[in-house]
Formats: C-alpha cells, sequence, structure tokens
C-alpha cells in the first residue's frame, strides 16, 4: 500500500472515530421518567434502542421499526417506543444496506436493543443486538434520550 494511500486511510479512520455527531434531544424530565423503566401497558411493549459507545464519534445512523424511521442516534443516545405486541423488524442503518434483528415483543414487557458501531471501508456501518434486561438498563442510564 502506498504511503499517500496509508496517510488518507488513517485520516478517515481518525475522521469516524472523533468528532460528535448531534441529534435533536428529549427533555431532562422525560430522559429521567423512562429511566425508571417503567412497565408498558398490558396491551402493549416498550422498547429501548441504545447506542451507549462513542466509537465513531461523528456518525450519525438512522434506525427504523417495521420501516419506519423513528430518528439517528449520536453517540451515547437512546430512543423509546411502545410498540404493539407480536413480531417486529427493527433496523438500522449499516455501509451498504439496513442490518436488521427480529423481535418479537410479548404485551407489558420492556426490550432493550444495542445498536454497535463498526468501522467500514467507506463509512462506518451498524448492527442491532438484543441485550438482557440488566445490561439494557445498565446502556440506556449511562445514556441520554433522543427524539
Amino acid at each position: 500500500m502506498s504511503k499517500k494511500l496509508m496517510m488518507c486511510s488513517a485520516a478517515l479512520a481518525v475522521a469516524l472515530l472523533s468528532g460528535c455527531a448531534s441529534v435533536p434531544m428529549e427533555s431532562p424530565e422525560k430522559d429521567q421518567e423512562l429511566k425508571a423503566f417503567p412497565a408498558p401497558s398490558q396491551d402493549q411493549a416498550g422498547l429501548y434502542i441504545f447506542r451507549d459507545t462513542s466509537l465513531g464519534g461523528a456518525l450519525k445512523k438512522t434506525v427504523k421499526v417495521d420501516g419506519k424511521v423513528i430518528g439517528e442516534t449520536a453517540p451515547n443516545t437512546y430512543f423509546y417506543r411502545l410498540i404493539s405486541p407480536g413480531p417486529h423488524v427493527l433496523a438500522t442503518e449499516s455501509e451498504f444496506s439496513d442490518n436488521t434483528l427480529d423481535l418479537n415483543a410479548e404485551a407489558g414487557k420492556n426490550y432493550y436493543v444495542r445498536q454497535n458501531i463498526k468501522l467500514g471501508v467507506f463509512v462506518g456501518g451498524a448492527n442491532l443486538e438484543q441485550v438482557s434486561e440488566a445490561e439494557g438498563q445498565k446502556g440506556v442510564a449511562e445514556t441520554k434520550m433522543a427524539r
């Protein structure tokens, strides 16, 4: 690999790892309310999608539930949505196409999904991973609510 290409690659990596993307944020009151992790009503399920890392700080990544965009994540942010019981497809923008996660929600339960950022060839990618309640609550507690 030529020295010039290596330097360009290094500069791109630094740009992806530094900087800080910003997204619209929810009020501190709403953020604190949802960090109490209230149980949803018996005809709905709660969904927390969080990004608890600063890797790829300059990157914002779109998150969708059943094909509908709910917003873009930035480092150390989360979303909360009430969803209907039953099967859902969660998706996040990645380098070449969306990465998806199937979720079968039960009424009255909260679900926790971590968005992981990974470095890519041209831009960073992302994927989604369902995590335990304990791990999810810890991740959400360390982030702030986006809207």
